[in-house]
C-alpha cells in the first residue's frame, strides 16, 4: 500500500512541476502583462494546490490513519523530498504534539496555540496561513489536510512552505524587466511574496507609512485593477489580480519614469 501511495504522490508532484514549467515557459513568450501576472499568479496557485492535494493522498493511506509517526514517516519524508521548495512536512495530534521531517522526530513544541489548529481539528483543510514555523524557525505558509477514521479527526498531514524558497522558486521560473517585480499581499496587505526577503510578513504599512497601506486596502476591494503608487520617493505603477484560491492578492510593479 505505502509503495502504491509512494508513486501517487510522485505523479502529483510531477504534474505540478509540470505545470509550471509550462507556464513560466509561455510567460516568456507572451508580453502582455496581464498573462505575464496570470502565469505567475497561477504559479503559486498550482504549487500551494498541489501541495494540498497530496498531503489529502497521504491522509487516507492506512499508515496516516494509524496516527503512528512511524508508520507514515517513510510516506512523509518523500514527500518533502521530492517538494521544489524543500517543504518540511509534519505530522499533528490533536493534542498539537507533532512529529516532522525537519527533525525526524517528535518536536518539543506543540501547534494547539496556531491560528489554523482549531479549523485542521474541526475536519477542514488549510490552505495559506502565514507563520513563523515552530520547525524551523523560518516564515512559512501553511497547508495542512486532516486525517479523518470514522468521522473523527485522528491526526493531520500539514507542510510548512517557506515563503523565502517559495519567492525564489517564481524568481528563476517568471522572467521580467529589471526594474519590475512581483509581490502578493493577503487581506491585510502583509506581504506574502516578494523578491526583497526582509520585506516579507510585513504589511504595507511599515514598508512605507500608514497612507499607503490605506491606498492598497482602497483598492484591494476590486478582484482586478491597475494602481500607481509613491514608494521611498519612486512612483510605481502596477497592476493586480485576487486569487479566489488563496484569497491574496497578487502584483505586478514597474518604476515609472
Amino acid at each position: 500500500m505505502a509503495k502504491i501511495f509512494s508513486l501517487i504522490i510522485s505523479v502529483i508532484i510531477m504534474i505540478s512541476l509540470l505545470t509550471v514549467r509550462a507556464e513560466s515557459k509561455s510567460a516568456s513568450l507572451k508580453l502582455d502583462p496581464q498573462v505575464t501576472l496570470g502565469t505567475y499568479k497561477g504559479l503559486v496557485e498550482n504549487h500551494l494546490g498541489g501541495v494540498l492535494r497530496t498531503a489529502r493522498v497521504i491522509t487516507l493511506t492506512s499508515e496516516a490513519q494509524s496516527a503512528k509517526w512511524q508508520s507514515v514517516k517513510p510516506l512523509l519524508d518523500r514527500f518533502s523530498n521530492d517538494l521544489a521548495t524543500d517543504a518540511t512536512v509534519w505530522f499533528v495530534l490533536p493534542d498539537g504534539s507533532y512529529f516532522s521531517t525537519e527533525t525526524g522526530g517528535i518536536s518539543d513544541q506543540n501547534l494547539k496555540d496556531r491560528n489554523y489548529f482549531p479549523k485542521l481539528m474541526s475536519g477542514q483543510d488549510v490552505l495559506g496561513d502565514l507563520v513563523i514555523s515552530k520547525s524551523t524557525g523560518h516564515r512559512s505558509i501553511i497547508v495542512a489536510s486532516p486525517v479523518m477514521v470514522n468521522g473523527k479527526v485522528v491526526a493531520a498531514v500539514g507542510v510548512s512552505v517557506s515563503v523565502r524558497l517559495l519567492s525564489g522558486l517564481l524568481e528563476s521560473n517568471t522572467k521580467l524587466p529589471d526594474n519590475a517585480y512581483f509581490y502578493a499581499l493577503d487581506s491585510a496587505t502583509r506581504i506574502v511574496l516578494h523578491r526583497n526577503v526582509d520585506r516579507m510578513f510585513k504589511s504595507v504599512s511599515d514598508v512605507g507609512d500608514e497612507s499607503l497601506g490605506d491606498a492598497f486596502k482602497t483598492i484591494m476591494t476590486k478582484d482586478q485593477g491597475g494602481f500607481n503608487y509613491t514608494l521611498h520617493g519612486k512612483k510605481m505603477t502596477s497592476i493586480f489580480q485576487k486569487s479566489t484560491l488563496l484569497g491574496w492578492y497578487f502584483f505586478i510593479a514597474q518604476e515609472r519614469k
